[in-house]
């Protein structure tokens, strides 16, 4: 199983971007999984945001045009560059793994996934 340390979280003013890191490691053929970012704002239901699948984008209609995903293999590490942040996108945000090949489930559900990182709070003010 994948383990998965986040990093780039903070507080930044409305309009302006953060970049989130994930490393990942103690993994086999990475590069193959399926990686992925959520986020959970206080009081609220955990949501997708965006993941990649084997070369396939998938984002949320709340951050598209906004927010990219993107992996750098070489060095097991996915990001996601967040773009003119709103304050509706504080939360912790979380990135996850789960496997590429053999998985059924939908990149935006959680049950794509069975590696979980330990969140990273971003705080976006107005």
């Amino acid at each position: 199983q994948v383990q998965l340390a986040e990093s780039g979280g903070g507080l930044v003013q409305a309009g302006g971007s953060l970049r989130l890191s994930c490393a990942a490691s103690g993994g086999t053929f990475i590069n193959m999984y399926t990686m992925g970012w959520f986020r959970q704002a206080a009081g609220q239901e955990r949501e997708f945001v965006a993941a990649i699948r084997r070369g396939n984008l998938y984002y949320a209609d709340s951050v598209k045009g906004r927010f990219a995903i993107s992996r750098d293999n070489a060095k097991s590490t996915f990001y996601l560059q967040m773009n003119s942040l709103k304050p509706e996108d504080t939360a912790v945000y979380y990135c996850a793994a789960g496997p590429g090949i053999g998985n059924a489930h939908n990149p935006v559900s959680g049950r794509a996934y069975n590696s979980w990182g330990q969140g990273t709070q971003v705080t976006v003010s107005s």
